[in-house]
């Protein structure tokens, strides 16, 4: 049987743009003016929920950065290099010794005027981190990610389904949000498989082509 790469990462890019705001209006706009501004607040600290769009907001501020012809870099649980705008992702799996480079890049980025973007699993007051580092992500804007409602997940998958090229029948939408994981994230790779799967069928996308992908994915995660 032909292996489902469920693994494989979406193909499009994340950006402010395709991002599905929800109740995340003015963390968005706060974002927007921070990557605009030249000086003044250049801190933001984001937390939420797995699949709540964390790393996309990063990934996306690092493309945005990019395109307006800043240095930018993205890492998930290690600290990168310095740049213009640094975004860090799951802060609260730092060892020790890469706290300690984060407080430093963090003094640097203070004192030079760059931007550190970092997210994590919960506040900054509830972080196992060193007391020193954690008063520091505190001293930014800090916004929690809110989840994205059922409605709003629909408009991401078709957002998404759009960004590839393929039509998402309203009904195969709605399965999958009652079938499917709740995050985000695990529904658009589920999406991305559909689309792999219709493209080799040479059909449509609908609620049978549907199961039978999900059926596949729990089978290749049994075996």
């Amino acid at each position: 049987m032909t292996q489902l790469l469920l693994g494989i990462a979406p193909e499009w890019i994340p950006t402010l743009d395709n991002f599905v705001a929800g109740r995340n209006v003015e963390l968005l706009a706060a974002l927007r003016h921070a990557l605009a501004a030249q000086k003044g607040e250049r801190g933001l600290y984001i937390w939420g929920e797995t699949g709540s769009g964390k790393s996309h907001l990063l990934q996306a501020a690092v493309e945005c950065a990019r395109a307006s012809g800043q240095s930018a870099v993205y890492a998930s649980a290690a600290v990168p290099e310095v740049a213009q705008v640094v975004a860090l992702d799951a802060v609260e799996k730092l060892d020790e010794s890469a706290q300690i480079a984060l407080f430093a890049l963090y003094n640097r980025l203070r004192e030079n005027g760059g931007m550190l973007l970092i997210s994590g699993s919960a506040a900054p007051i509830h972080l196992k981190l060193r007391d020193d580092l954690r008063t520091r992500l505190g001293w930014g804007l800090v916004y929690q990610v809110q989840a994205l409602s059922d409605e709003e997940k629909a408009l991401a998958l078709q957002q998404h389904a759009e960004a590839r090229g393929f039509i998402l029948p309203p009904e195969v939408t709605q399965y999958l949000l009652r079938h499917g994981r709740r995050d985000l994230p695990a529904l658009l790779v589920v999406l991305d498989a559909l689309d792999e799967h219709c493209l080799r069928l040479k059909r449509g996308a609908s609620v049978p082509l549907l199961k039978e992908v999900m059926q596949m994915a729990k089978q290749d995660g049994g075996a």
